[in-house]
């Protein structure tokens, strides 16, 4: 599906936000036979509530949506979008500044309304259709609703189609789409050309595990992204229960939102060099799965001890940021829904994020206010590095205990990544409810936040 924003024409309706602060005065500013209209209707001003304004012909003369209370926005996000919504089918303009908030963060959450997952279900997303508001960029707009829609798209899609071959054939897609290249790495030419933690990951499937390589860009300062791509995770022999198990199509949200994120960048040309890494694997079981006690090799030179195979996402990651380091990018970004401790932690509303770099946190925290994308910086604390290295071998994969799960994993990986600049998601790439332009199932976190801060993070 194609989310844009509708052309002007002569069925367009006006449409006049109101917040549930200003409802009276702004009744008392009306002809008294429209405010008498409104008043009859019940109309609250609270968000996502609508009331039509008929002229005396009987079609749509306006319509008129409630922008709720400050608080009441404060509790949520996209606000506009509850309006889109509820909205008959139709065009329309708004004919009002905005009450409060960034118009063209409101316009996005617009476009995503009409999202919805339809590859197996003829299903919706809002009717209502909204002309480009003066002073938004149309097509800056529309390119970060459709990588945010590839992002959810990927994440919904069940693992019987979106194994490690299927994440390829999408990143090439990706690739065509832009003109970038790609290069992918299989099978046991993983073990050929050092990969081997990606390869042990990944071999007890019937596909076979791939680290797909993709580049774009000539000029500018050089980013590297690098998203897990576990298609589906069992918890290998840890096997997961079956509660734990129902949603791990969304194991590869890391890897659906870095291409999302490379999906808006090379869609606005920015002026940097791309790199895109992803490990595509399926964390199965039988005969050939790796094991808990096997201590595994990593491209980087250490020994991991496996204590539970369920942790599997680190391994595969730590083969990619080693090739990632080994280029020497100006910045390199790791995003994966990585561990339950971060959810505990944050819930799943939150992108929290793991950098040493006060200025890239800075300028994270300002973008994801400006863009109602909210992350939240967790420590790299270095009193538990302890935990990670287990004796037997350089490190370990899964620390007992049960404590700082998030942190810890996030320490594992900078174990691999020289570059000072490293920043690290956590992410849990799942809307549980059903929200405003964000319907339950999976969604992009921290992509749109990043591509905010990026101008700042790289200097361009």
């Amino acid at each position: 599906m194609s989310l844009s924003f509708a052309p002007e024409s002569d069925t367009v309706v006006p449409l006049y936000l109101v917040e549930a602060e200003e409802l009276d005065t702004w009744l008392d500013s009306l002809p008294d036979h429209e405010s008498n209209w409104i008043r009859a209707a019940g109309f609250r001003a609270s968000i996502g509530s609508h009331v039509l304004m008929p002229d005396d012909k009987g079609s749509v003369s306006k319509a008129i949506a409630g922008f709720g209370k400050a608080k009441t926005r404060a509790r949520g996000r996209f606000p506009l979008a509850a309006a889109a919504k509820s909205l008959p089918e139709g065009i329309y303009r708004l004919a009002t500044d905005l009450p409060a908030g960034d118009l063209e963060t409101e316009a996005l959450g617009w476009l995503l309304s009409g999202y919805a997952f339809d590859r197996y279900h003829k299903n919706q997303g809002a009717k209502a259709r909204l002309v480009c508001p003066t002073g938004v960029d149309a097509a800056k707009v529309e390119a970060i609703a459709n990588a945010e829609a590839l992002t959810r798209d990927l994440i919904n899609t069940p693992a019987s189609d979106m194994g490690p071959e299927a994440l390829e054939a999408a990143a090439r897609e990706v690739v065509k789409d832009f003109g970038g290249k790609i290069d992918v790495i299989a099978g046991d030419a993983l073990l050929d050309q050092g990969f081997p933690m990606i390869h042990a990951v990944g071999r007890a499937s019937d596909q076979a595990p791939r680290l797909i390589d993709m580049h774009w860009g000539q000029d500018g300062p050089k980013l590297t992204l690098v998203g897990k791509g576990v298609c589906f995770d069992t918890g290998g022999l840890n096997l997961k229960p079956g509660g734990s198990m129902g949603l791990m199509k969304k194991d590869m949200g890391g890897a659906a939102t870095v291409l999302g994120l490379a999906h808006m960048i090379m869609a606005l040309k920015l002026p940097i060099q791309l790199r895109v890494l992803i490990p595509a694997v399926e964390n199965a079981v039988s005969g050939n799965a790796f094991r808990p006690g096997d201590i595994l090799n990593s491209r980087k030179g250490f020994t991991v001890e496996i204590n539970n195979t369920d942790a599997e996402g680190r391994l595969v990651l730590a083969d990619a940021l080693t090739l990632a380091d080994e280029e020497n990018p100006d910045l390199v970004i790791s995003m994966a829904t990585l561990t339950g401790a971060a959810r505990v932690a944050v819930g799943p509303d939150l992108s929290p994020y793991y950098t040493d770099d006060d200025g890239i946190s800075a300028a994270l925290t300002k973008a994801g206010t400006e863009v109602s994308d909210p992350v939240w910086r967790m420590p790299f604390w270095e009193p538990y590095e302890k935990m990670i290295e287990p004796g037997i071998a350089d490190l370990d994969n899964a620390p007992k205990g049960g404590f700082a799960g998030s942190i810890t994993a996030a320490l594992f990986l900078r174990r691999f990544v020289e570059n000072p600049r490293y920043t690290h998601f956590d992410i849990y790439g799942w809307n549980p409810a059903n929200a405003p332009a964000r319907p339950k199932g999976g969604v992009g976190m921290g992509a749109r936040a990043l591509l905010q801060a990026l101008p700042d993070m790289l200097d361009f």
